[in-house]
């Protein structure tokens, strides 16, 4: 297989740009490497009354689950910058085997070939 490395690092790049802009948008870095972020509250009045309260703390509680979702995806972006930079990009990581171009077409983050899913 004839992998063209740098169209997948620029896909790769391009969703991590993506998912970053995301993140920020529901929460914020709370450690430098931007690995880990949390989510950050819409409500700043403090004098706000029980309905804006319930439902700050309802949006609060729906960005906690996008930021695990967010967090999850770009982990595996990074993962798979790293194995760029390593040399083992398209590599299964069950078999060792190379993983089919279509699958990273779909999936540029993909560990592992489609018989391991």
């Amino acid at each position: 297989m004839n992998l063209d490395i740098q169209h997948f690092k620029d896909l790769l790049v391009k969703e991590k740009e993506i998912l970053e802009k995301d993140l920020s948008s529901i929460g914020r870095k709370i450690d430098p490497s931007g690995v880990v972020w949390e989510s950050v509250s819409n409500q700043e009045d403090n004098t706000a009354d029980r309905e804006e309260v319930a439902s700050s703390i309802e949006s609060f509680e729906n960005n906690e689950g996008a930021i695990s979702i967010l967090e999850t995806q770009l982990h595996e972006v990074n993962h798979a910058l790293e194995k760029i930079e390593k040399g083992t990009y398209g590599i299964c990581e069950v078999s060792g085997e190379e993983i089919e171009i279509d699958r990273l077409e779909a999936n540029p983050s993909a560990r592992t070939s489609k018989k391991h899913l």
